[in-house]
C-alpha cells in the first residue's frame, strides 16, 4: 500500500471559518472528495480533523475551491499585515463613512449622482466579503444569511432604494465583525493559555548552566528555576524549597508549597526558592498543553441547544427565501396588489429573517461558560455536560481520594503500661521508619509533628509479618507493630485494650498495637483525613435541589458507616468493587434521572463512563483523570461541583433568553413586514441589535462568581 492510499489523520487551521454556514459548504465540499472517510469541526478554534487517505494538498486545494485557506496545525504561522489582519473592520469602518457621506449629500440637496456615488462604495466597501461567501454558497448550491442579504440590497438598489441597500450591508457587516470578534476573543484565550511558559530555560548540565530554547531539552534534564520565574517543563523538585502558584493550572490563588520529590507544572509561577526540577514531559505533552487541547476540544463539543440550532439554521434560511419569493408573487398575482409594495415587504422579511442573533446567541453563550469554568480551575469537556449538570438528579461519590484526601494520618495515640505518648510514637516510627507499608508515612509524619528524635536510637533487626505486621529489634528490646489479628495471634490483647480497638473500629479507624514480648505499649489509631469541605459540599447540592448523595467505597462496613456520618452524605454502599459500582450508578439514574460520579479518575473509570457526568478529581492521577472524566477539578475542591452545576442553569437560563429574543424580535418584525409598517433600516436595526444583545448576554458567563 502506498502512502496516498494509508489512512492517516490530518488537522488543519481554517481561515475565516466561523459560523454553521462556512461548515456547511466546506461538509458539502469535502463530501464530494475521494479519500476523506472521517471529519470534524472545531469552528471555536478555527480546526478541521480529517480522517483521509488522499494526500493533504487534495484536502488544501479542495478548500480553497470555496474560498477558505487552509494550513496543516503544525505549520508556521505568517504573520499578515495590520490592513489584512483586520481587512473586515477596515472596510466595514470605510463602508459606514460612505454611508454617512451619503447621507450627508442627500440631506444638504447635493446632485443626486454624489449621494448614489457615496452609496455605491458603501455597498461595495461594506459588502465585498459578503459577496464572496454569497458566491462560495450558490457555488455549492447552498442558502445562507449571506446569499439574504446581497439579494436585498440588490434588490433594494434595483428599485432606487439606494440608501437602505447600502444600510443593508454595513449593518450586516457590523453584525458579522461583532460575531468575529467574540470568536477571536475566546480564541485569544486559549493561545494566552500556551504562552504562560517561557520559550527558554536555564538548564543545568557537566559545563555549567546554559539557556535553552524548549526544543533543545530532554526528559531527564534538570532545570534551574529562580525566584519570580515561570516553570518551563513538567517535572519534580529535585533540590530546594520554594512555593508555586499554579493557578493557570489548578485555578487555585494561593501558592502551594513545593519540596524535594513534588510536582511541578510547565506555566506556573515559582515564587521564593530557587527549585531544581527534573523534567519529566516535553512540551506537547505538559500538563498546559494537555488542557489547551482539552479546552479547545470542548468548545468543539456542541451542547443540545447549539446542535438545535445549527440544525434549525440549515432549513430555516431556505424556507424564509422561498416565502420571500412568495410573497412577492402571490399578493399581485392573486389580489392584484401593488408589485413595488409587496416586493418591498419581501425584502424586509428577508433581512428580519436573516438567523444572525440566533445562530450566535448559543456557542457565544457556551464558550463563555467554558472559558469561566477554566479560569476557575475547571476543565469540561463540552457544553452538552454544563447542560446535563444543570439537572443532576443525584451525585455519587468515592470515598478514598475524593471525599477524604487519600493521605493517612494518625488520629489518636493511646498509651498503656506507663508508656507516655512520646515513647509510643518514638518506638513506632523507628520501626515504620524501614517499612514500606502506606500507613508507615502516617507514623513518621507524627513523630515529625511532635518533634521526636530518632537519630540515636539503635536498629538491629527488621522482619515483615505478612498481613499482620512487623518485628523488630529496637535499643535491643524486641517489639511487634501490627493489626488486630497479630496482636491477637501474640496474646497480648487485654480486655482494656479489646474494648479500645472495638471503639477506634467502629469509629472507621485503622488501630495499630505497639507491643513488647509480654504486652501491649499503646495503641496508634491511623485514619484517612476527610476533606474540610464535604459536609458543605453535600448541604450546597440539596440547596441546589439534587435529591440524593451517595457515597460509593471498598472499605469495610464500619469505616464507611463512620465516614459517611461525618461527611453527612444522605446513604452509603460499603464493599464495593470498582465494577459493581456501575451498578450503584444505573440504579440510582433509575431512582432519580440524571447521575453525576465523583471519582479519582483512576480505579474508578468504570463508574465515570457509566455516569451521565464523569467528574474526576485533578490533582490525584492527574493525567488519567483528564482521559477518562467529562468534568475535571483540578485543585481538588468538591466545592467547585456546586459551582459548575449553578453555572450550567446560568448557561441554559442565558441561552433560553438569548433565543427567546432573537425570536420575538424577528415575530413582531416579521408581523410588521406584512402589514407594511417596518423599513429596511429599522429591520437591519433590529436584527443586528438583537445579535449585538445576545453576545452581551452571553458573556455575562464569564462574570459567574465561585
Amino acid at each position: 500500500m502506498n502512502d496516498t492510499q494509508a489512512s492517516h489523520h490530518s488537522t488543519f487551521r481554517v481561515e475565516g471559518m466561523c459560523c454553521v454556514d462556512e461548515e456547511i459548504i466546506i461538509r458539502k465540499r469535502l463530501k464530494n472528495l475521494s479519500g476523506i472517510t472521517n471529519f470534524s469541526f472545531n469552528l471555536i478554534a478555527e480546526k478541521l480533523s480529517i480522517e483521509h487517505t488522499c494526500a493533504k494538498e487534495d484536502i488544501v486545494n479542495a478548500l480553497h475551491e470555496v474560498g477558505f485557506r487552509a494550513h496543516t496545525e503544525n505549520s508556521e504561522s505568517v504573520r499578515r499585515p495590520f490592513w489584512r489582519e483586520h481587512s473586515d473592520l477596515l472596510s466595514t469602518a470605510l463602508s459606514g463613512l460612505l454611508l454617512l457621506s451619503g447621507l450627508a449629500a442627500t440631506a444638504l440637496a447635493a446632485p443626486p449622482y454624489l449621494s448614489t456615488a457615496a452609496y455605491l462604495l458603501a455597498i461595495i466597501s461594506g459588502g465585498w466579503r459578503i459577496a464572496v461567501r454569497t458566491f462560495y454558497a450558490v457555488k455549492s448550491i447552498t442558502a445562507d444569511m449571506n446569499l439574504l442579504m446581497t439579494i436585498a440590497a440588490i434588490a433594494a438598489a434595483a428599485i432606487g432604494e439606494w440608501a437602505e441597500a447600502a444600510s443593508v450591508l454595513f449593518l450586516f457587516s457590523v453584525a458579522l465583525l461583532l460575531e468575529t470578534y467574540s470568536l477571536r476573543r475566546t480564541r485569544r484565550s486559549i493561545r494566552e493559555l500556551l504562552r504562560l511558559a517561557p520559550s527558554h530555560a536555564t538548564v543545568k548540565g557537566k559545563h555549567g548552566e546554559q539557556d535553552l530554547r524548549l526544543e533543545d531539552i530532554a526528559i531527564g534534564d534538570i532545570l534551574v528555576i529562580r525566584p519570580g520565574e515561570r516553570i518551563a517543563l513538567d517535572g519534580h523538585v529535585m533540590a530546594g524549597r520554594s512555593s508555586v502558584n499554579e493557578a493557570p493550572i489548578t485555578g487555585e490563588s494561593l501558592p502551594v508549597s513545593k519540596q524535594v520529590g513534588d510536582s511541578v507544572y510547565a506555566g506556573t509561577l515559582n515564587q521564593h526558592g530557587v527549585i531544581e526540577v527534573r523534567v519529566a514531559k516535553l512540551v506537547p505533552d505538559t500538563m498546559l498543553a494537555r488542557i489547551t487541547h482539552l479546552i479547545e476540544e470542548a468548545h468543539g463539543q456542541r451542547s443540545q441547544a447549539q446542535a438545535f440550532i445549527d440544525r434549525f439554521a440549515a432549513y430555516y434560511t431556505p424556507a424564509v427565501l422561498a416565502i420571500a419569493i412568495l410573497l412577492t408573487i402571490i399578493p399581485p398575482a392573486l389580489f392584484g396588489a401593488p408589485f413595488g409594495v409587496w416586493f418591498y415587504r419581501s425584502l424586509v422579511l428577508l433581512v428580519i429573517a436573516c438567523p444572525c442573533a440566533l445562530v450566535i446567541s448559543t456557542p457565544v453563550t457556551v464558550a463563555s461558560a467554558l472559558t469561566s469554568a477554566a479560569r476557575k480551575g475547571v476543565l469540561i469537556k463540552g457544553g452538552k455536560y454544563l447542560e446535563r449538570l444543570s439537572d443532576i438528579g443525584a451525585v455519587a461519590i468515592d470515598k478514598t481520594g475524593t471525599l477524604t484526601k487519600g493521605l493517612p494520618r494518625v488520629t489518636d495515640v493511646i498509651p498503656l503500661n506507663s508508656m507516655s505518648v512520646n515513647e509510643v510514637i518514638r518506638i513506632a516510627a523507628a520501626i515504620e521508619a524501614k517499612s514500606e507499608h502506606h500507613l508507615a508515612q502516617a507514623v513518621l509524619a507524627r513523630a515529625i509533628d511532635d518533634g521526636v528524635q530518632l537519630e540515636n536510637m539503635s536498629f538491629d533487626h527488621f522482619e515483615v509479618v505478612v498481613g499482620l505486621g512487623v518485628e523488630a529489634v529496637v535499643d535491643r528490646k524486641r517489639y511487634i507493630l501490627g493489626n488486630h489479628t497479630f496482636a491477637e495471634e501474640r496474646r497480648i490483647c487485654s480486655p482494656r485494650v479489646e474494648e479500645i480497638l472495638r471503639g477506634l473500629e467502629s469509629a472507621g479507624k485503622t488501630p495499630v498495637i505497639l507491643a513488647d514480648e509480654r504486652k501491649a505499649l499503646g495503641v496508634i489509631a491511623i485514619a484517612d483525613t476527610i476533606r474540610a469541605e464535604s459536609d458543605k459540599l453535600v448541604q450546597r447540592l440539596h440547596e441546589l435541589g439534587v435529591k440524593k448523595v451517595v457515597m460509593l467505597t471498598g472499605d469495610a462496613e464500619g469505616t464507611a458507616r463512620a465516614l459517611a456520618g461525618e461527611a453527612g452524605v444522605d446513604e452509603f454502599y460499603a464493599a464495593t468493587l470498582p465494577h459493581e459500582k456501575v451498578g450503584r450508578i444505573k440504579e440510582l439514574r433509575k431512582r432519580y434521572g440524571s447521575v453525576a460520579m465523583i471519582g479519582d479518575g483512576i480505579n474508578d473509570a468504570p463508574a465515570l463512563a457509566a455516569a451521565d457526568v464523569g467528574v474526576a478529581m485533578g490533582d490525584v492521577g492527574t493525567d488519567v483523570a483528564l482521559e477518562t472524566a467529562d468534568v475535571v477539578l483540578m485543585s481538588d475542591d468538591l466545592l467547585k461541583l456546586p459551582m459548575i452545576v449553578r453555572l450550567g442553569r446560568k448557561m441554559l437560563g442565558i441561552l433560553k433568553q438569548n433565543i427567546a429574543l432573537a425570536l420575538v424580535t424577528k415575530s413582531v418584525f416579521f408581523t410588521l413586514a406584512l402589514i407594511g409598517h417596518a423599513t429596511l433600516w429599522s429591520a437591519i436595526l433590529a436584527d443586528d441589535g438583537a445579535a449585538l444583545l445576545v453576545i452581551l448576554n452571553g458573556l455575562r458567563v464569564l462574570r459567574q462568581k465561585d
